[in-house]
């Protein structure tokens, strides 16, 4: 008779994750370098002098397809020229800033008044119309801008809002897509813990505020830091709803500065780029704890 060979053992499912795992941590450096580059580009590039950005956006379309583009690692002379230029010479950059912030915040503060309550309503209450209401919300969610946009414009010219900061703030104050991540994170939680508040004789809202906001804390800091991102970087709402220039975001004012004035957009766009990495730099673990716990869930 012939012996039969054991059979080898299979590795197991955390040893090929192991040995994977340089591999992974290789390709996420090169995407992570990848999508870093422009912000770093962007920040070292304003502080170049008018007269090393001219030269070097003159060479645009002069470039041999043998040869690699040049690139400027760091300016000969350090300039702050453009920094003085947009906060001191041209105050209009400085006020577009103000402009932004002022929307975001505001957007911010009327998300956080409006969306927990409603989306706490429509996971732990029951009542008539509640479904068709969320089925409303995800109908909202699945449309574009473009497709809301002209019932938006007839609904603010007839409450007398056009041309107003309010036709910026309350259709982005009503956000279904916040609604509907707060919704599902409340869904989750289990329904003891509201029963335990009740039976200590706290209310429906004592239990909302002292209960289910703390618990919901890592969503509301994630959906705060992402409706942030929405606020600052709109631009098509505040070119349909605004035709006052001086009331429209810094946003909009990028399409419209030349090459002539390069320098200055690039100390621009690092100006409008630094609100929000502070924002994720300190939402960063309430982010990916959101996240984390909406995929368990």
């Amino acid at each position: 008779m012939l012996a039969t060979q054991p059979a080898k053992p299979r590795r197991s499912l955390r040893s090929r994750i192991r040995k994977a795992r340089p591999l992974a941590f290789t390709l996420l450096c090169v995407i992570a370098v990848a999508m870093l580059l422009p912000i770093v580009a962007t920040f070292l590039y304003s502080f170049f002098p008018k007269s090393e950005i001219a030269a070097y956006m003159k060479q645009r379309g002069s470039y041999d397809a043998a040869r690699w583009m040049d690139v400027l690692l760091s300016p000969v002379q350090v300039s702050l020229r453009q920094y003085y230029a947009i906060l001191i010479e041209e105050p209009l950059y400085l006020k577009l800033f103000v402009n932004s912030a002022f929307y975001a915040a505001a957007i911010l503060v009327g998300q956080l008044l409006v969306l927990p309550l409603t989306a706490y309503a429509l996971s732990r209450f029951r009542f008539f119309g509640r479904d068709a209401l969320f089925f409303v919300v995800l109908a909202l969610m699945l449309l574009p801008f473009q497709v809301t946009m002209a019932p938006s414009v007839m609904t603010l010219r007839a409450l007398n809002l056009m041309n107003t900061q309010w036709a910026v703030i309350l259709p982005m104050v009503f956000s279904p897509f916040y609604l509907f991540l707060l919704r599902q994170f409340m869904l989750g939680i289990p329904g003891e813990i509201i029963e335990a508040g009740q039976m200590d004789g706290a209310g429906s809202l004592r239990c909302f505020l002292h209960v289910m906001m703390p618990v919901c804390r890592p969503i509301l800091c994630a959906a705060a830091a992402l409706s942030f991102a929405d606020s600052w970087n709109m631009v098509e709402q505040p070119l349909v709803y605004l035709t006052d220039s001086s009331m429209q975001p810094l946003s909009v004012m990028f399409n419209q500065i030349s090459t002539d004035a390069a320098e200055v957009a690039f100390a621009g766009a690092a100006l409008y780029l630094a609100p929000m990495l502070l924002i994720y730099l300190y939402f960063q673990d309430d982010i990916l704890l959101g996240v984390q716990l909406s995929e368990l869930k």
